[in-house]
């Protein structure tokens, strides 16, 4: 499976935002974007004028970045979402919103989207009492998602809860402290999806 393996610092510091790549070191003052701002290459003070199609490009890459995912899947998705009933852009958002590994983030079984498809992809996740290693695995309401029993001391997970509390959890999850588990109440509305992207944009590139 094709995946990203640069420097992911670089990406933010490409897309001028903080995509939350590296887990707790983009809330310090470590952060390549805050310490940089301007992409690599780039002269200090001197800012890239966009053409309409470059702002398209930049949002759909942004949103494709935070996902982790590459351009051939991201396309998938979108012919997906043009399919189903809706607007497209919001269901797009929704299918990526929807991925397991987004929702063991957003549980705080890991510190970054990065870190939590490892966990997915070394077995440590279970779905509805069931293993389930596939990262772009689609949840659904009514899903319960929780941690192997195995896997509830591995370190990473310890350290990625206690500071998954000041992100908090999504209303439309519902999180179980005491046995670490968290299920689906409904799909997310737009409102309650935090991918800081344009999606009128991305369907706008798409649809050219």
């Amino acid at each position: 499976m094709a995946r990203y393996r640069g420097s992911v610092c670089k990406l933010c510091r490409r897309e001028r935002v903080k995509l939350f790549l590296k887990g707790e070191r983009c809330f310090t003052p470590k952060c390549a974007v805050e310490k940089r701002g301007s992409a690599s290459g780039e002269r200090r003070g001197m800012r890239e004028r966009l053409s309409q199609y470059g702002t398209q490009l930049r949002e759909k890459q942004k949103a494709r970045r935070i996902s982790g995912i590459m351009e051939r899947q991201f396309r998938k998705y979108f012919k997906i979402a043009e399919r189903r009933k809706g607007l497209p852009g919001e269901t797009l958002l929704r299918l990526l919103e929807c991925r397991l590994d987004n929702i063991v983030f957003r549980l705080g079984f890991a510190s970054s989207r990065n870190q939590a498809r490892q966990l997915v992809r070394h077995r440590h996740i279970m779905v509805n009492g069931r293993c389930v290693n596939i990262p772009s695995y689609q949840v659904k309401v009514g899903d319960r998602i929780y941690l192997d029993e195995k896997s509830k001391d591995l370190e990473i997970v310890k350290v990625a809860q206690g500071k998954a509390k000041e992100r908090g959890i999504p209303a439309w999850i519902e999180f179980d402290q005491s046995t670490n588990t968290g299920t689906i109440l409904e799909l997310p509305k737009r409102e309650e999806i935090s991918i800081p992207v344009q999606e009128k944009l991305i369907v706008e590139l798409y649809s050219k």
